[in-house]
């Protein structure tokens, strides 16, 4: 059993909000969460709608679904109806008790709805990802805190073997398994059941044949830049299409795209995403990756350990004390800083990662040029090695261990 750091922050938002929903990708452990929280949230009912009669009662009538529940009530896999989300603000407007609906659901069921607009003031979003190296290991260290906090502490090595780390992932399931072969087989069930499931639900797409090979292309493709136009010639389709199925794919949480910062430092920079897969281990599967391929290919290792630190990063941000945008820069003569973090008053720390054990100056080249552009608003950069020391570089320039995360 995991504890989920989130936690604190769902339960202190309970006192204070009526309307609470979990988000994230099937399988990530947020029915376990919220079953782990119930306990803590007075005597919660518990409606999953995976149940058909109870999915028949809610689409059918979704006030009266929502009158004859008892109060306070989790509403499981909320994605397969959304009717009740008007109901459940036109009960909200009448009664604002806090902690009232806790919803979980494995699709973003914000975009494309009015939802967020309507419940604005009445219900607080929390992203759950797959676990991070953080909660595997019962670590409370919050590296985002750390990063921006007045004293680099950074924590001393916990696992030297991070690719492991990187082919495992952290899905709760795909953990419990005892061997490679048998977290092999829980993963392509899983791309089965995205595919044949949740996609489906979300979508008027009859035609699904192109989506396991396009989740292959994309892992393939990890941490390198978003080109629709590549992408849509390795598939032969069209690039609307190949639009609509990332969208969708985006929805059931399986990618993410990390953005180009947006600050203009009067350099000409690259303004294309960068493409993630949220679980590491799952690219690697996808990608037909396993110890002795990517001990040999340290192209493909480079790119998956650069996914993994965006990642754990993104899920250090979901229960940090800094509020952070996660961005990337690359100028178009080929400096970059592969992570940029900025808080809300426009702090930003520098991250490179590097598939190195030993950190050299021109490891810094990007982080200089970002310190000397935002002399003001920058922290600290940072390189983030395969090594297990921390070194200090220059005065706010440190290579640290990825190992400690």
């Amino acid at each position: 059993m995991y504890t989920r750091h989130i936690s604190s922050n769902i339960l202190e938002s309970l006192t204070d909000t009526p309307v609470i929903f979990i988000r994230g990708a099937r399988q990530t452990g947020k029915t376990t969460l919220v079953r782990d929280l119930m306990p803590e949230h007075m005597s919660s009912e518990y409606v999953t709608l995976d149940n058909t009669v109870a999915l028949s009662a809610a689409q059918g009538d979704p006030s009266g679904f929502i009158a004859g529940v008892r109060k306070p009530v989790v509403i499981d896999e909320i994605q397969k109806a959304t009717a009740l989300l008007p109901a459940i603000k036109e009960h909200v407007d009448r009664d604002r008790t806090p902690g009232r609906f806790i919803l979980t659901g494995s699709a973003d069921i914000m975009s494309g709805l009015r939802v967020s607009d309507s419940l604005a003031g009445r219900m607080k979003l929390f992203d759950l990802w797959p676990l991070s190296r953080a909660e595997i290991t019962g670590s409370r260290t919050n590296l985002v805190d750390i990063l921006f906090g007045p004293e680099l502490a950074w924590p001393a090595p916990t696992d030297d073997d991070v690719m492991n780390a990187v082919l495992t992932g952290g899905y709760p399931e795909a953990l419990a398994r005892s061997s490679d072969k048998r977290r092999q087989a829980w993963f392509s069930a899983y791309v089965t059941t995205i595919v044949e499931r949740d996609v489906r639900d979300l979508s008027s797409i009859q035609d699904l044949t192109s989506m396991p090979r396009l989740l292959q292309l994309l892992a393939s493709r990890t941490g390198q830049l978003l080109s629709y136009a590549d992408i849509s010639r390795g598939l032969t389709i069209p690039q609307t299409t190949l639009k609509r199925y990332m969208a969708i794919l985006e929805a059931t949480f399986l990618i993410r795209e990390l953005p180009a910062w947006a600050v203009n430092i009067g350099k000409r920079v690259t303004k294309a995403s960068k493409l993630m897969l949220t679980d590491t281990g799952l690219a690697a599967h996808l990608s037909g990756m396993n110890h002795d391929r990517l001990t040999q290919d340290r192209q493909t290792f480079g790119h998956l350990l650069e996914n993994y630190v965006v990642c754990e990063m993104a899920k250090h941000a979901t229960w940090s004390q800094n509020r952070v945008a996660l961005s990337h820069f690359r100028s178009h003569t080929g400096q970059e800083v592969d992570l940029i973090l900025e808080d809300h008053a426009g702090n930003i720390v520098g991250v490179e990662i590097k598939a190195s054990a030993s950190p050299t100056t021109s490891d810094f080249k990007g982080l200089r040029l970002l310190a000397q552009a935002c002399p003001e608003k920058f922290l600290r950069g940072i390189v983030l090695h395969l090594g297990l020391g921390a070194v200090p570089f220059a005065e706010n320039m440190h290579a640290l261990p990825i190992a400690s995360m």
